[in-house]
């Protein structure tokens, strides 16, 4: 299934004569990561304590381009500054997680809003990239099917955040694109589980 992620390697190319100056001033690739993680996270909570101001979900959208800007600058760090590490293999994985839930869970606050069908799609995404990550557990690579990978998803959850800002989706509406959200997480999952054990036969 087509995904976001596939448009990766141009987005990179771009990024490419910035990151070389980055890797100059001495910055690795676990500081942008951390970094990003902190930011999605304080942001998270930023929404979550002033959720009634619906305007500052428009700092959603902003900040997803921002991070995968930075998720494809320490990527590049790694791979072609040789920056990789056991370490770093962690954090990219472990603050990924953890900075799409405290995104994607101040929406639980919306008024109107069902906060279980928010947290089924916190936990679909949690449990598809942990099946991405399983992959070479069994013999294959790590994982990147969509078609909603972290990249699909923070679109979508950056078209929830400005349609929240601008006042244009009621909660009908957020209700049920969650539920698109969460049918097309499931079905990565699927694909991730399925094409990673084709991969390893």
């Amino acid at each position: 299934m087509p995904s976001i992620y596939q448009l990766k390697p141009r987005f990179q190319a771009l990024l490419r004569p910035a990151v070389k100056r980055l890797y100059e001033r001495g910055v690795t690739a676990n500081q942008v990561t951390v970094a990003a993680a902190l930011v999605s996270v304080l942001l998270g909570l930023l929404l979550a304590w002033q959720s009634p101001v619906s305007g500052l979900f428009l700092l959603i959208p902003l900040w997803m381009l921002v991070r995968m800007a930075l998720n494809a600058v320490d990527g590049m760090l790694a791979r072609e500054f040789g920056q990789q590490s056991r370490l770093g293999a962690y954090l990219n994985e472990l603050c990924d997680v953890v900075a799409d839930a405290a995104l994607y869970l101040p929406f639980a606050l919306l008024p109107g809003v069902s906060p279980v069908l928010v947290v089924l799609v916190v936990l679909s995404a949690v449990v598809s990239e942990y099946a991405g990550v399983m992959g070479p557990l069994v013999g294959a690579s790590r994982r990147y099917d969509g078609p909603m990978g972290k990249s699909d998803r923070a679109f979508a959850f950056g078209v929830l955040g400005a349609g929240v800002g601008f006042g244009v989706l009621d909660a009908a509406w957020i209700d049920g694109l969650l539920l698109v959200i969460l049918a097309l997480s499931l079905y990565t999952l699927y694909n991730r589980v399925r094409n990673g054990l084709t991969e390893a036969r």
